[in-house]
């Protein structure tokens, strides 16, 4: 007994999974949503025909159902028949009047959404057009009490003409019409933000004379005389439990659906106040206003708020910044995720996941650019450590590229499986240029990279960061992602705020922006290049950065301003005499490629003032942006490391990269192609980098040169390096073994110090007076660091000529 019932049960149970399987196959799915459709078009075609052919078949519609359905004789001018007929007077006559047109519109909502189609703001529309049918159809029935002659349809139906006839006894007609309008206004305002604005428009344009009055709104928000206040939205491409027909099963799925749509709702609009509606208060600790001596400060207060505010972009005030125009549309017609391709990924996670006895109760599906990110989470008792050793199985079953495992994912209480998508998107330039995000960025250097799996736009400010370490391994996106970060601030600033400085090894990746070297670009007084592909000349231009650097903090110190944004405040308000050598400071950006390439010819002579600036500059305004494609731990030492906290990742041949440049594996997981992950802190963001192509940063380029520039190049301090100090070494008292050491180097072609000391069997430091000598006599060139010197007499014959001549 005990054993067939058991079976019983297990039968019923086989029973209800193939009941509630068949619910929720696609096919069903399919069939119910061309059902619903069909329905609607039917109830379409039956209401227009009822308005033109209602009033012929009024007799026939008075009979009783089973004589107008079975009776062959009874013929309807309606289109869709007697069916059609009866429903059409039923729905509108007898019901909300021609307000019922809405249930069509409502219908086919839904048939879409059960189709497994994107429907936006599906609830929203639902309860909007119940109201509005319940309002249309009271106010069509109370204006039109009494039909005219030959009318046979009620426009607001019999339940709006009995409400309408109902509210008119009570509140009388100017009662109803009152009440009628404030309904539709509480609606519009709830329904569309745009309608409150609007109003307080023409509320104002009604009252001139309190234009220029600020408004200040309930919750103590000041609004600008146009009463306009910036919100930042945050448009995110999520697909929720519901948007994918419950393809992602999720047993809770109502109550969690409920749960994130609040949550979404409280963090998705944030306010922002420009900084020109701040009110600058006078601090009373603050430092006061310097002025001359033997002027007395009231005085000195009088003249400074009859004189206007500096303006540093005067002497080019008809610069105009790049249009959006000039970049290209990269996005490609077949980018998007389809339904089937996820909730095929999702079932062969699951299938993955349960071959090895792991449970989940939940999982979300978060579609991105290049990669959907899945998030599950296990029932309980389930360790996350055995799911994440099933990232190489879970990468064998979708057949992927390359799966990257988060467990957890901070903050969020899930386990996150991000899986490339089939199709990936191309996110151009110009779409995050034109983003809202971007363009009402208050921040000092705004950068805006990429977008991220929620298809949000990401930005930073670059004097947050302060500094940024870009590694990643050749051809996955370092040189098109510094163009972003290049173009993204040359189409937010003007040129009088914001200076580079390019260092480019291989001569080839920044010389495109030498164009603008009259706007943007700042380099060492007598130097023709301003894109600087020298050894030396990259050694002396971080050391006058450097020099500019301390020079900055003096000025800083004389004001009495602790970084450069209250400098040039102050500056800008004319509380700072030029005279005593005060001066606009604009921002520098030194850009390096090809980093180690730098360290491995040079060492020390270049880290050592890159470690300097990314200790001290921030506070001045001289940020630092470094990238490498050896992200190997002799290449970013301990000191760059330290002083380089945000970190910028593209894809890395192995794991120990990864480490080496994030401190954490993931970024030998990556697809390429400008997939990255960007660390800042403690969090780790995956972002797909813009694209930008050459062409477009030429004509970015000769839009900017085709302006009026400066005269010259903003021009760093002179910088005199050891190297480039007269050699002490008299000519007149050579070394014995001067002309044996100029044939040794010349024979060789090669002027290394190491190289006399071993063939002629001397110490070093005659070596090195031998070498100076050989220096000033012009046999070899100045020294390059770690290289050895350039022999500047190619034969024996120069050589013994020079000898002569020096005898």
């Amino acid at each position: 007994m005990v054993v067939k019932k058991r079976r019983k049960r297990r039968d019923n149970k086989k029973k209800k999974r193939v009941t509630v399987s068949f619910f929720k196959d696609e096919r069903f799915k399919f069939i119910l949503g061309v059902l619903i459709l069909i329905i609607s078009a039917y109830l379409l075609v039956a209401f227009i025909s009822f308005l033109f052919y209602g009033a012929a078949d009024q007799s026939k519609l008075d009979l009783k159902w089973s004589e107008l359905v079975f009776n062959s004789d009874v013929k309807v001018q309606n289109k869709a028949g007697k069916t059609g007929a009866y429903l059409a007077e039923t729905i509108i006559n007898k019901g909300f009047g021609i307000a019922s047109f809405l249930f069509v519109y409502l219908m086919i909502l839904v048939g879409i959404k059960t189709l497994g189609r994107k429907v936006s703001h599906l609830k929203k529309s639902f309860w909007l057009s119940l109201i509005s049918i319940a309002w249309f159809s009271v106010t069509l029935g109370f204006l039109f009490m009494k039909n005219d002659a030959g009318t046979y349809t009620y426009l607001g139906g019999q339940y709006g003409f009995i409400i309408g006839i109902w509210l008119s006894s009570l509140i009388g007609k100017t009662g109803t019409i009152l009440l009628l309008f404030l309904t539709a206004l509480i609606v519009l305002t709830v329904s569309f933000e745009n309608t409150l604005p609007f109003i307080k428009k023409l509320v104002r344009k009604k009252q001139p004379e309190n234009q220029d009055m600020p408004v200040v709104d309930e919750e103590g928000l000041e609004e600008n005389p146009e009463g306009d206040l910036i919100f930042e939205e945050s448009i995110s491409k999520v697909i929720e439990e519901d948007d994918i027909v419950k393809a992602i099963f999720d047993p809770d799925e109502e109550q969690a659906e409920e749960e994130t749509i609040v949550k979404e709702e409280d963090n998705s609009t944030e306010v922002e106040i420009p900084e020109a509606m701040e009110v600058s208060k006078p601090d009373g600790n603050g430092p006061e206003l310097t002025v001359e001596e033997g002027v007395e400060e009231e005085e000195a207060e009088q003249d400074i708020t009859q004189m206007e505010d500096y303006d540093p972009t005067l002497e080019l005030s008809n610069y105009k910044l790049p249009p959006v125009e000039l970049l290209l549309d990269h996005h490609s017609g077949n980018a998007e995720v389809s339904n089937e391709e996820l909730i095929s990924n999702k079932n062969k996670i699951v299938e993955t996941l349960r071959h090895y006895k792991i449970e989940i109760t939940k999982i979300r599906a978060t579609i991105g650019p290049t990669i959907t990110l899945y998030e599950i989470v296990p029932a309980p008792g389930i360790r996350i450590a055995k799911i994440k050793n099933l990232e190489d199985d879970i990468a064998l079953s979708l057949a992927a590229l390359g799966i990257r495992i988060i467990a957890p994912i901070p903050g969020r209480g899930t386990i996150g499986i991000e899986v490339p998508n089939q199709n990936p998107e191309v996110v151009s330039m110009k779409s995050i240029i034109s983003s809202r995000k971007f363009q009402e960025s208050t921040g000092e250097l705004p950068m805006v990279v990429g977008k991220t799996i929620s298809n949000e736009t990401y930005m930073f400010d670059l004097v947050k960061m302060p500094h940024i370490l870009v590694a990643g391994a050749t051809g996955q996106g370092k040189s098109v992602g510094l163009n972003v970060m290049i173009a993204s601030l040359i189409y937010k600033k003007h040129p009088a705020q914001i200076k580079f400085i390019f260092v480019d090894p291989k001569k080839v990746e920044l010389s495109i922006y030498s164009s603008i070297e009259n706007h943007f670009l700042a380099k060492l007084p007598g130097e023709d290049d301003s894109i600087i592909t020298d050894i030396q000349k990259v050694k002396n231009t971080l050391n006058s950065v450097n020099v500019e650097m301390d020079l900055r903090y003096e000025l800083l110190k004389r004001a009495h301003a602790r970084n450069i944004k209250e400098y040039n405040k102050k500056f800008i308000s004319r509380r700072l005499n030029p005279e005593k050598g005060h001066r606009y400071l604009p921002y520098i950006v030194v850009i390096i490629d090809e980093f180690a390439d730098l360290i491995m010819t040079a060492g020390k002579e270049i880290e050592l003032p890159i470690a300097r600036i990314a200790q001290l500059a921030r506070a001045v305004g001289i940020h630092m942006i470094i990238a490498t494609q050896r992200p190997s731990t002799n290449i970013i030492t301990g000191v760059i490391k330290a002083n380089f906290p945000a970190r910028i990742a593209f894809k890395v041949a192995s794991m120990i990269d990864s480490r080496t440049i994030l401190d954490t594996p993931g970024a030998n997981q990556l697809i390429g192609k400008g997939d990255m992950l960007i660390a800042s802190g403690s969090n780790i963001t995956r972002v797909q980098c813009a694209f930008i192509d050459t062409p477009e940063v030429e004509e970015m380029c000769n839009y900017v040169a085709g302006q009026q520039g400066y005269p010259q190049p903003f021009l760093l301090p002179e910088y005199v390096s050891e190297d480039d100090e007269p050699i002490d070494a008299d000519l007149n008292s050579l070394d014995e073994l001067f002309e044996e050491a100029a044939r040794l180097v010349v024979l060789n072609q090669m002027g290394s110090t190491s190289m006399i000391q071993r063939k002629l069997s001397i110490g070093y430091n005659r070596a090195g007076r031998i070498m100076d000598q050989l220096e000033a006599a012009g046999v070899v060139g100045p020294s390059e660091g770690s290289k050895a010197r350039q022999v500047q007499i190619q034969d024996e014959y120069s050589l013994e000529q020079l000898l002569n001549s020096l005898n």
